[in-house]
C-alpha cells in the first residue's frame, strides 16, 4: 500500500489563491506502469499503481480521473467500447491475490510466475492487450479453482468470501448473467472475478481518499458488444450514433453505437420508460464506485448524432445523418419526424445539419425535453448528496443549442483543450480567455498528441510564434511582454510550462493533465480512426519516477510549481512574492529568469 503523501503547503495555497477547485491526473487503467510482476498491461490496484498516485498527489493533484473500466475484448482494446457494468479483467492486480490475505491466497506464487512466464509481455513502455487477456484469464481461472476446492473442504475463511460474492450475485443479478454469457464464462467463475475487481477498488478509493484524492470515473456514450446483445429491446431500429463532419473531424465518425429509442423514455403510464431507467441503473452503478463522472460525448445523451444503418457505406451514412430530436422534416431521414422535439419554425436551414446554431428560440418546456436522458444523470448525482459539479462534461468544438440549454439548466461548463486553440481568433472556444468557472481545462486529451510533441513542432513556426505571443498576453502583460513572447517562441519546454500556467491563471476552475503532458512523452495514447497494436497501448515508463525529476531538473518533464507560480504572477502579481518565488525555485537552474517579466497590474 502505498504512503500518504500531501502536497508541499505552497502548492495547497497556490492552488487555492488561484481558485483551482479540482486538479485532475487523468490516466487509463492500462497506461499505469509494470510493478514487479508485469501481466502485459498496467493497474491501478497493485503497488506499481500506488507508488504513482501518491507521488501524483505529492505534486498537488486531488483527482484522479480514469478511464471506463469495462470488459474489454482482446482484439479490441479501446475502453469506450467496453461493458457498462462488468469490470475488465486484465486490470485486476494478480499479484494480491497470492499476497494479500484479504484474499486468502489464491494463488501460488509458483503457479502465476508459471502463467506469466509463457507469455511475451514486452518492456513495460505499451500494453500488449491479448498477451494481458490470456495471461488473466488463465489466473483466475486457477485462482477460482483453488477457492471452489476451499469452499468443498469448508476452511471458515473461503466460506465467508463465498458469502460476500452470494450476496454480491443477488445485488449484480441483472447484468452478471448476461455478461458471463457473452464472456463464455460460468455464472459462479464471471462473479468471482468480478468481485475480487471491486473489492480491488475499494480498496483503492479508500487509499486515495485517505491521501486527500478523490476518483472519477468514465461514463463513456458507447456500449461494449455484450450490452447490445442482451439489451436489444432498448435501441432505436434502423439508426446508428456517430460523430457528425466537425472542426476537427470533416468526414465524421460512424462509432457504430446503438441509439436509445425515444419511444422507451417513458411508460404508457407517463413513468420512467425502460431506456431511461437502464440509464439511471448504469450511471447509479458508476456513483457507487466513483465520487464524479466525466461524461463522454454528451450530444449522444441530448442531441446524438444519427445515421441510417442500412447504408453499406458507413462514412457516407454518418456525412449525410442528422439530429434525432431536430430534424422534423427532412425528406431523407422522414422515420425522425415522429421523435422531433424542435419544430420546423425553430430550424434555420441555411445552416448544416450538425451546426451549433440549426436551431435556436426553444421553449423550456421543449429544454426539458432534450434533457430528459441528462436529468437523470444528475438525479443520481444529488441523490448521492453530491452537486452537478462532480460532472465533467466532454463538450469539444462543437455545442449545439439543445446541449447548450441542457448544460445550463445545471450550470455546468465545457471542455476546452487549449492545443486545439486557434489563437488569432478572439472567438475560439479553445482559447482560456474564453473559459468561465465552470469549464474544465487542459492541454490535451487521451485523443490528442501530447503537448510537447507539438510545441517543439511549434517552435520556430509563425503557430509558435502567434501562441508566445498569446500566452505572453495573458502571463506577461506589460513592457516585458515581448521579451517573454521571444524566450516561449524559442523553447519548447518553455512553451510547455506556459500553456499550463495560463491554464491556472484562466477563469476555470478546474484543470486537467493528461499522463503523457505530465511525463513529457511524445507518443500518443490513441489516435482517433486507427487500428493498431500502438493504439490505447502507451504506459507509463517503468523508470518513471527518476525520468521525472532527472527532467524536471531540465525542464522536459512538467513542473506543476513553476507552472503555478508563473499562473501565481499573472493572476495577482507582487502580492505573494515568496510564494512565488518558493514555487519557481527548482526550475531557475534551467530557466534563471523565469520571474523576470512583469506582472499583471494588480
Amino acid at each position: 500500500m502505498a504512503s500518504t503523501s500531501n502536497p508541499p503547503a505552497e502548492v495547497a495555497e497556490g492552488l487555492r489563491l488561484l481558485g483551482v477547485e479540482r486538479l485532475a491526473f487523468v490516466i487509463h487503467d492500462a497506461s499505469f506502469p509494470a510493478g514487479s510482476l508485469d501481466t502485459g498491461r498496467g493497474t491501478p490496484y497493485g503497488a506499481a499503481g500506488w507508488q504513482l498516485l501518491a507521488f501524483v498527489r505529492s505534486l498537488g493533484f486531488d483527482t484522479l480521473q480514469l478511464g471506463p473500466q469495462g470488459r474489454t475484448t482482446p482484439g479490441n482494446p479501446s475502453p469506450y467500447d467496453s461493458t457498462a457494468f462488468s469490470r475488465d479483467e486484465p486490470g485486476i492486480d494478480l499479484s494480491a491475490l497470492v499476497e494479500d490475505p484479504r484474499f486468502g491466497g489464491l494463488l501460488d506464487a509458483a503457479v502465476l510466475d508459471s502463467i506469466a512466464a509463457g507469455e511475451v509481455v514486452g518492456d513495460g513502455l505499451r500494453a500488449l492487450h491479448e498477451a494481458a487477456h490470456r495471461i488473466s484469464s488463465r489466473a483466475l481461472d486457477a485462482a477460482h479453482e483453488r477457492f471452489v476446492a476451499r469452499c468443498v473442504a469448508a476452511e471458515p475463511r473461503a466460506l465467508e468470501v463465498a458469502r460476500e460474492i452470494e450476496t454480491f450475485r443477488g445485488v449484480h443479478a441483472g447484468w452478471l448473467g448476461p455478461d458471463a454469457c457473452q464472456a463464455n464464462q460460468s455464472l459462479e467463475r464471471c462473479a468471482f472475478a468480478q468481485w475480487i475487481a471491486r473489492e480491488q477498488h475499494g480498496r483503492l478509493r479508500s487509499e486515495l481518499s485517505s491521501m486527500g484524492m478523490g476518483i472519477h470515473g468514465d461514463l463513456q456514450v458507447g456500449l461494449g458488444p455484450a450490452d447490445v446483445a442482451s439489451r436489444r429491446a432498448l435501441w432505436l431500429s434502423g439508426y446508428l450514433m456517430g460523430a457528425p463532419p466537425s472542426r476537427t473531424n470533416p468526414e465524421g465518425q460512424p462509432w457504430g453505437y446503438p441509439v436509445l429509442d425515444p419511444g422507451l423514455y417513458r411508460a404508457s403510464d407517463g413513468g420512467e420508460g425502460p431506456a431511461v431507467a437502464f440509464l439511471g441503473e448504469r450511471v447509479g452503478a458508476m456513483l457507487d464506485l466513483y465520487d464524479g463522472l466525466r461524461v463522454d460525448h454528451p450530444h449522444g445523451l441530448v442531441c446524438p448524432w444519427v445515421y441510417r444503418s442500412d447504408d453499406p457505406d458507413p462514412r457516407h451514412a454518418v456525412q449525410h445523418g442528422a439530429r434525432l430530436f431536430s430534424s422534423p422534416d427532412l425528406s431523407d431521414h422522414p422515420a425522425l419526424a415522429d421523435h422531433a422535439i424542435a419544430r420546423p419554425d425553430q430550424i434555420e436551414v441555411r445552416e448544416p445539419r450538425h451546426a451549433d446554431g440549426r436551431v435556436r428560440g426553444l421553449a423550456p418546456q421543449q429544454v426539458a425535453r432534450y434533457a430528459v436522458i441528462f436529468d437523470r444523470i444528475v438525479q443520481e448525482v444529488r441523490a448521492r448528496g453530491r452537486d452537478a459539479h462532480s460532472l465533467a462534461v466532454e463538450v469539444l468544438s462543437t455545442c449545439p443549442t439543445p446541449l447548450q440549454l441542457v448544460l445550463a439548466r445545471h450550470g455546468l461548463g465545457r471542455f476546452r483543450i487549449t492545443q486545439k486553440a486557434d489563437v488569432t481568433r478572439a472567438d475560439d472556444v479553445y482559447r482560456t480567455d474564453n473559459a468561465k468557472p465552470e469549464d474544465w481545462v487542459m492541454l490535451g486529451t487521451h485523443d490528442t498528441p501530447p503537448l510537447w510533441r507539438l510545441a517543439r513542432g511549434w517552435c520556430g513556426s509563425e503557430e509558435g510564434r502567434a501562441r508566445a505571443r498569446y500566452l505572453a498576453s495573458r502571463l506577461a502583460p506589460g513592457a516585458q511582454a515581448g521579451r517573454f513572447a521571444q524566450q516561449l517562441a524559442e523553447d519548447p519546454r518553455k512553451l510547455v510550462h506556459a500553456e499550463v500556467a495560463d491554464l491556472f491563471a484562466c477563469d476555470a476552475r478546474h484543470v486537467m493533465i493528461f499522463f503523457t503532458d505530465l511525463f513529457g512523452l511524445d507518443e500518443s495514447y490513441n489516435v482517433p480512426g486507427t487500428v493498431g497494436p500502438d493504439n490505447w497501448s502507451l504506459r507509463v515508463p517503468p523508470d518513471w519516477l527518476e525520468r521525472y525529476h532527472r527532467g524536471a531538473a531540465t525542464g522536459e518533464t512538467l513542473d506543476v510549481s513553476l507552472a503555478l507560480a508563473l499562473g501565481l504572477r499573472a493572476r495577482i502579481g507582487d502580492a505573494q512574492p515568496g510564494l512565488v518565488a518558493r514555487l519557481a525555485s527548482r526550475a531557475l537552474s534551467w530557466w534563471p529568469d523565469a520571474l523576470g517579466f512583469s506582472p499583471a497590474p494588480g
